[in-house]
């Protein structure tokens, strides 16, 4: 096998993570010799190339944390990079509805904690007054975002590989890596192709980062658990139900944010996604199985743990998986004119949760080094809107470490 000795860095997983990181490391060191190693034919053919296309404003995230920290951060760097390289976005806003009085009470804390956050220009719509924004939607009581965007990740991350290009880094498609060895000073990293050598490698590599991972170290203590988050499209003469973007209260208690309905920046609706368990790490697919996968995440003592803490929440997510009927019913808990033939199936997608082995799915962005490496563990949403900013806490581990 032909055999590469002169990096600084080898970045595994073509993302948006992994490229937002080789960007910022050539913005701060020109000079550096970088290489991104991608098993696919394309990047952001995954988590990145499946998303919904949200820019989020930070509204969630515990005050703090790295997710608050990267959101808020990565957002107004999100916006300039697309200004700055003419990538269409729009700040459209989004309404976080109470759909009854039980819910009034997680959406104060909502809005509280975003004011915590620094989102000053959020309100609260009263009743009467959110059918001016969203005419079709009900609730009692509404929080108005208006930092929420949208905007396609897709051509985010083929201008971030043109620059990374041109600033004389290289992209290996369609190398699949398959061992790593750590040596004293530097990685040797075999992919299907060929060897590379590299001072650092930097792990983004998603739903397979936790493997990554454990192709240096055999402790890692989290296991990447495939959550496919299925779809539908509002047809394209209901589209005008939905002005942007509706979301529920979200269950404090689980990792996800319920099914709510998104203005895409081409124009369509979505809706969804629910957030079932798939047997496979890329299946997008109900019928897509892999036994090993499947194996290894029942096997995972937090995985247990948490089947067993959320197994009711669980069979109401498969429950809607199976039937449109019951996924069109939490949509009219939104807006109730929505009717079953009004949906027709999306192209699903496929979140990489992380579970650490006590069962906690881990909410926070998760980071660790070793001597040669970093592995980003858990970067789920808003990983997209924080990309630039995750790359440049990254990039400046990595530069301190040489």
């Amino acid at each position: 096998m032909e055999k590469h000795f002169k990096y600084d860095f080898i970045i595994i997983g073509g993302g948006i993570v992994g490229l937002a990181t080789a960007y910022q490391l050539l913005l701060k060191k020109s000079s550096l010799k970088i290489a991104i190693i991608e098993k696919e034919n394309e990047v952001a053919a995954h988590q990145t190339g499946h998303n919904s296309g949200v820019i989020h404003s930070g509204l969630y995230y515990k005050p703090g944390s790295l997710k608050a920290q990267n959101c808020l951060q990565g957002y107004q760097m999100l916006i300039d990079f697309c200004r700055e390289y003419e990538i269409p976005f729009d700040l459209c806003g989004k309404l976080v509805v109470a759909s009854d009085e039980s819910e009034i009470g997680e959406l104060d804390k909502l809005y509280n904690r975003g004011l915590e956050n620094g989102l000053t220009k959020n309100t609260i719509i009263e009743k009467d007054k959110i059918k001016d924004f969203e005419p079709n939607l009900r609730g009692v009581k509404a929080i108005h975002v208006p930092y929420t965007g949208i905007i396609d990740y897709s051509v985010v991350c083929n201008k971030l590989a043109d620059l990374i290009k041109e600033k004389g880094a290289e992209i290996f498609l369609n190398h699949k890596v398959e061992k790593i060895e750590n040596h004293n000073r530097f990685a040797t990293i075999m992919t299907s192709q060929q060897e590379f050598e590299a001072k650092q490698y930097i792990n983004c590599a998603g739903l397979y980062s936790d493997k990554i991972a454990a192709l240096s170290n055999k402790n890692i203590d989290t296991r990447i658990i495939p959550f496919r988050g299925e779809y539908f499209m509002l047809k394209p003469e209901k589209r005008h139900l939905i002005k942007n973007l509706i979301y529920p209260v979200p269950d404090p208690n689980f990792p996800f944010l319920g099914v709510h309905f998104t203005r895409m920046i081409d124009g369509g609706v979505e809706a969804g996604p629910n957030a079932v368990f798939a047997f496979k790490r890329e299946g997008y697919e109900k019928s897509d199985f892999d036994f090993t996968e499947t194996m290894e995440s029942l096997a995972w003592p937090g995985f247990r743990k948490v089947a067993v803490k959320y197994w009711k929440t669980g069979m109401g997510e498969f429950y809607r998986s199976f039937s449109k009927t019951a996924f069109t019913r939490a949509l009219q808990k939104l807006v109730p004119i929505i009717q079953e033939d009004d949906l027709i199936p999306a192209e699903a997608g496929v979140r990489a949760q992380a579970c650490d082995r006590w069962g906690g799915l881990i909410d926070d962005f998760k980071i660790i080094e070793e001597p040669n490496a970093i592995h980003i563990l858990n970067a789920p949403s808003p990983a997209a809107t924080s990309s630039l900013s995750i790359g440049n806490t990254i990039a400046d581990m990595a530069l301190a470490r040489r």
